[in-house]
């Protein structure tokens, strides 16, 4: 027989682990307002923030309730961008066809949060 030849792995060198800075990233949050009016009813603006915000009917009825009482009320707080997308959804969602003089869709605003 030959001479078998046994070679160890080679040493792992132990790393010291570095404490590695992490920086938190803000992104600036925006409210998207809905705004009120008198030319359409609660059952659009329930059906409507259900259907775009994916809000409950107890969310959406106590929104309903907030926007006629105070005029205005947030419905949603997130980024710039969605911000703005939600507020040009509101303004595309159409007429409340159950009150005919309703020519269109409600309007919204975006706002800095905070």
């Amino acid at each position: 027989m030959g001479n078998v030849e046994v070679v160890a792995p080679p040493k792992e060198k132990k790393r010291k682990k570095r404490k590695e800075a992490t920086e938190t990233l803000h992104i600036p949050q925006y409210h998207v307002v809905l705004l009120d009016d008198d030319d359409h009813t609660y059952e659009y603006v329930i059906e409507m923030l259900m259907a775009l915000f994916g809000h409950s009917m107890s969310t959406a009825f106590r929104m309903a309730c907030e926007v006629d009482l105070k005029g205005r009320v947030i419905v949603e707080t997130t980024h710039r961008e969605r911000a703005e997308l939600k507020r040009d959804q509101i303004h595309a969602y159409g007429a409340d066809w159950r009150i005919p003089h309703c020519r269109g869709s409600m309007s919204a605003l975006v706002e800095p949060a905070g």
